[in-house]
């Protein structure tokens, strides 16, 4: 599951790839606009940054700003960054791989067979799909919900800020 620190950086993200020309925004600004606590999103932009994902302009006019093109920051570096590990065992982490306390052989290990399956699947979603991606993909749902076809969802599906989109 992603933790709200994975989910605040993603929004944060996508809202600062959205912002035209690319100028820099007020963390105040992105956690008003995208509904995130302020305090918590300064640290996760601070992460950002520290990672080069962001850079940042003090003064008038200042705020975060992406170092990166939309197209190529991609919802696993996001993840890692933030949470670590993608894989749901450690013993198939390729990136933080430890071996399994209880575990006694990896080789004939069913679940981590199993795991192994999940983890390239999931990696090659979050892998592939960048936050252009995502952006892409928010726009599409609000043009199909406009046009009323949307069939496949519930109204409890867009509960929240896409009440806006509907009035």
């Amino acid at each position: 599951m992603l933790t709200k620190k994975t989910k605040y950086a993603v929004k944060a993200l996508m809202a600062l790839a959205r912002n035209k020309g690319n100028a820099p925004m007020l963390i105040s600004s992105i956690a008003t606009n995208e509904q995130l606590p302020k305090k918590f999103l300064e640290a996760i932009l601070l992460e950002m940054k520290r990672n080069g994902f962001l850079a940042s302009k003090k003064g008038a006019g200042g705020g975060y700003y992406l170092m990166k093109k939309a197209e190529d920051i991609k919802l696993a570096a996001i993840i890692r960054i933030i949470d670590g590990p993608i894989a749901l065992l450690p013993c198939v982490s390729l990136n933080f791989y430890e071996k399994c306390d209880e575990c006694t052989s990896e080789i004939y290990c069913g679940i981590r067979d199993v795991m192994i399956d999940v983890r390239d699947a999931t990696l090659k979603i979050l892998g592939e799909t960048s936050l252009a991606d995502m952006i892409e993909r928010e726009d599409r749902l609000k043009a199909l919900l406009l046009e009323g076809k949307n069939e496949n969802r519930s109204e409890d599906d867009f509960k929240g800020n896409l009440g806006e989109v509907i009035s």
